[in-house]
């Protein structure tokens, strides 16, 4: 076997395997599979997946392997005759019945996954995501805090044109925020996801879903994260000219330290507040004394 066979060949087989490997959540590498995620949903949507991807498989290999054998096998320059007859009941209704008893075995468990998706029942708390032109505003329905999240400032002046500053040198370049998302684990916690101006959406792959942010209307998802750490995302709808600048981050910690964290969070009295720029927008959370609040809606 030549030396480029043997590397078609062991590329073939390793590549699915990379693929399937679990790692950090936050990433995937070359993007050839799910992220197997935090929560019990994302999980099972994980386990869905591989399942049907292994059926895929499976037919792939069973079909395309018939063909193959076929063509080898019985070639005209070994003097095969093709059959005279055109039609078998019995194999039209092989291959008729087992798709069918396929997607019903599919279908199943894929329903009953999209079913619990949609279950916000007894949420232990709830916070309301607001998409703006390009940041997001978290209002914790259940304590009273509220707050601006936005592009951290090294990966602001970073992706800035002429900045002189190396991309590869920033941490979590385009991928950090200045004002994370604070939730505790194990907690069902219920979102409910609008927008103020244009349609966002609000996307962390480690959750295991991605939910639209449109004006005027709310949707609704929740999540229990079982293991602290902190995840990132982005905002998944094409919105503006900043679109890419809209990271999100999600840093679990335990119940009690979440309590303390809200309780210092109450303590401090912070108003977000916003700079005003020269076009007139609300681009950036500022902190300083000669800025306004943003406007209520």
């Amino acid at each position: 076997m030549s030396y480029l066979r043997i590397l078609v060949l062991g590329g073939l087989i390793f590549l699915p395997v990379a693929a399937m490997a679990e790692g950090n959540v936050n990433s995937n590498t070359w993007g050839l599979n799910l992220t197997r995620g935090v929560t019990p949903f994302s999980k099972e949507v994980y386990d869905l997946h591989m399942i049907v991807l292994w059926i895929c498989v499976v037919i792939g290999v069973v079909v395309f392997g018939a063909m193959f054998y076929a063509m080898f096998a019985y070639r005209k320059s070994k003097g095969a005759q093709a059959e005279g007859w055109h039609e078998n009941h019995t194999v039209e209704a092989v291959w008729t019945i087992i798709p069918l008893l396929i997607l019903i075995g599919i279908a199943i468990p894929a329903t009953h996954t999209l079913i619990k998706m949609e279950d916000v029942s007894n949420a232990e708390m709830t916070i309301k995501v607001t998409g703006y032109q390009w940041m997001w505003q978290y209002d914790y329905v259940d304590s009273g805090i509220s707050f601006y999240s936005k592009l951290a400032d090294d990966s602001n002046f970073a992706r800035q044109r002429g900045s002189g500053i190396d991309p590869n040198s920033v941490e979590n370049y385009l991928l950090d925020v200045d004002t994370r998302l604070v939730v505790p684990t194990n907690t069902k916690i219920r979102f409910l996801t609008t927008a103020a101006d244009v349609i966002h959406a609000w996307w962390v792959p480690a959750l295991g879903w991605k939910r639209d942010a449109i004006p005027g209307f709310i949707n609704e998802s929740w999540a229990i994260i079982e293991e602290p750490g902190v995840y990132r995302g982005q905002c998944a709808e094409l919105c503006g000219k900043d679109h890419g600048f809209m990271p999100i981050v999600v840093e679990a910690i335990s119940p009690d330290d979440y309590k303390s964290w809200v309780a210092q969070k109450k303590q401090g009295d912070e108003t977000p507040v916003v700079s005003k720029g020269s076009s007139g927008e609300l681009p950036y959370i500022a902190s300083r004394s000669d800025q306004v609040e943003l406007p209520k809606e």
